[in-house]
């Protein structure tokens, strides 16, 4: 891959990881949670899993997954139920105010996350549809390199999302508003469920 290649791949990266969706809605909630520091294996999870997703896709994992509607299936009804979990821990969590913030979602959550994402497996179709070469050095070196890109362009776009939650902790010092914020959160990963499912 060219270098013109790789800086084109790595804005694409970049837009894509710091757009709005599913795992965005999660960083935000966990840094409003837990704080930064806290929240470090979330963002690190779900860099490390897309880039895990980039890689698998890149070997041909995508074209099974696209090629069998009941696989597209399950991974959409799983990661519908996912979203729905995660949506009552976060509306159900007790305000900073009122106490302990609990755990926040893990590096293995966030990177698991990723594989039933529906926008993961759209950016990551899409990345590796339009950037692997087929006279390229090979569908290995090309995934991987890939999936390192997108892991470099991930990383500070997942910390704007971790340090914006972060932030609300100062906005959020009553229960009142801790409780409306949870449920926002909440409310906006249920809603992105329609996603996956229409």
């Amino acid at each position: 891959m060219s270098l013109e290649q790789s800086v084109s791949f790595f804005v694409f990266a970049l837009v894509a990881a710091i757009t709005p969706g599913p795992s965005n809605v999660m960083l935000t909630a966990t840094g409003a949670a837990a704080g930064v520091w806290r929240g470090l294996p979330c963002m690190v999870g779900v860099s490390a899993g897309m880039g895990s997703l980039i890689f698998g896709v890149g070997l041909g994992l995508g074209n099974l997954v696209l090629g069998y509607p009941a696989v597209l299936q399950a991974l959409n009804w799983a990661g519908a139920a996912f979203l729905l979990w995660l949506a009552w821990k976060i509306a159900t969590a007790p305000p900073l105010a009122a106490g302990a913030a609990g755990r926040p979602v893990g590096f293995l959550e966030a990177a698991g996350f990723q594989w039933i994402n529906p926008k993961s497996w759209l950016v990551g179709t899409s990345a590796v549809g339009a950037y692997l070469q087929a006279d390229g050095a090979g569908a290995l070196p090309q995934a991987a390199w890939l999936a390192a890109l997108f892991v470099l362009a991930a990383a500070p776009s997942n910390l704007v999302w971790l340090a914006f939650g972060a932030s609300m902790q100062l906005v959020l010092r009553s229960a009142r508003a801790a409780r409306i914020f949870n449920i926002a959160m909440a409310a906006g990963l249920a809603a992105s469920i329609a996603m996956i499912l229409w």
